[in-house]
């Protein structure tokens, strides 16, 4: 028994998955029942079935199958549950009508559940045997023990789990625009650095524009802020539906968004480039929009495109010269019409 908590305190302090503490336990529950097979299943109540996690056997002639999935309804661990009945080595007496342990020969069975936080059944854990074999109270108290700590561990892992998926998500919401959805700011910087470092690597331009959406607060104030939403909402759609691959879209400040690309090579042919990237994200800020009973047609944006070095400039600089040309845009076509939409 000495050696048994030995292990058992290894076990426990040491394992860093439910394989990784279940297995020497089945082992260790082996040791003090004598029991052919040991073995830890989970319950999907919902579905109606009991799957065997993991199983050790130590008979070649009678084995609980690893991996096997049951009728819940059929097991004799649901007939122990509703029962009260955790041992018996009657097995075809007291339920003879079981086919499942029928099937396995199962003479002698010991179970015990596994609930976690507020009682929820997780499985059970038990030890089965073709012979007929007895069990004492020590040994219900030593699997009953075995089940309460892997009934923590799997309550742990449920946590851990619950906080990675928050962090995860959090991330993602640190990095997203709540009303587009697009990225935002931050994300367009940690994208532009690894877009940078890229382009360097092979000697290529970024394309980098800078879309202002002309008119923004005229709507606003002639249909109200749900109009002004709406127009956003549609612009990111069509910019994310219809951007190339390796394009990046982000939302930067109330009615601005930034596009970037890698680009050809520097030179004559990057400024095409660049003029052709400006000109398909114009056409895709063109649209009707829909607000409630409001409608109307948006004109498109101001953009403004270029092509930059990374090795001459830094992503700041590159952003304010993409500012620039966009200025030059919005004063051009201030110049031609008095309204953008």
């Amino acid at each position: 028994m000495e050696s048994i908590l030995l292990k058992l305190s290894d076990s426990v302090s040491g394992a860093q998955t439910l394989e990784e503490l279940t297995r020497p336990l089945l082992e260790m529950l082996h040791a003090v029942t004598g029991l052919e097979s040991t073995y830890l299943t989970s319950i999907d109540l919902e579905k109606g079935l009991q799957h065997i996690l993991y199983a050790r056997n130590t008979s070649s002639t009678f084995a609980i199958p690893e991996g096997l999935t049951v009728d819940w309804n059929d097991t004799l661990c649901k007939r122990a549950l509703d029962e009260n009945r955790g041992f018996t080595n009657e097995v075809s007496d007291c339920w003879g009508d079981s086919d499942a342990a029928r099937a396995l020969g199962i003479q002698t069975y010991l179970s015990t559940p596994i609930r976690t936080g507020g009682g929820n059944l997780y499985g059970t854990l038990c030890a089965a045997s073709a012979s007929r074999r007895e069990v004492t109270p020590d040994i219900r108290k030593i699997i009953d023990l075995f089940a309460r700590l892997i009934a923590q561990h799997v309550e742990r892992e449920s946590l851990l789990n619950k906080l990675r998926e928050a962090n995860i998500e959090l991330s993602a919401m640190a990095l997203t625009d709540p009303l587009t959805s697009l990225p935002n700011r931050r994300a367009l910087l940690d994208e532009l650095a690894r877009m940078f470092a890229i382009a360097q690597r092979e000697t290529r331009s970024v394309l980098i524009a800078f879309l202002d959406l002309d008119g923004f607060k005229q709507i606003n104030d002639t249909w109200g802020h749900d109009a002004g939403d709406a127009l956003l909402q549609t612009i990111a759609q069509q910019l994310a539906q219809q951007r190339r691959a390796g394009d990046f879209i982000a939302r930067v400040g109330g009615d601005e968004f930034v596009a970037v690309g890698v680009g050809p090579r520097p030179g004559e042919q990057a400024d095409d480039a660049a003029e052709a990237f400006g000109l398909r994200l114009f056409e895709r800020t063109r649209a009707t929009v829909g607000a409630g009973k409001v409608q109307f047609d948006y004109a498109g944006a101001s953009v403004g495109a270029i092509a930059i070095d990374p090795a001459a400039a830094t992503i700041s600089e590159a952003l304010s010269q993409a500012d620039s040309a966009m200025y030059k845009v919005k004063q051009r076509r201030a110049r031609r019409t008095p309204s953008a939409c």
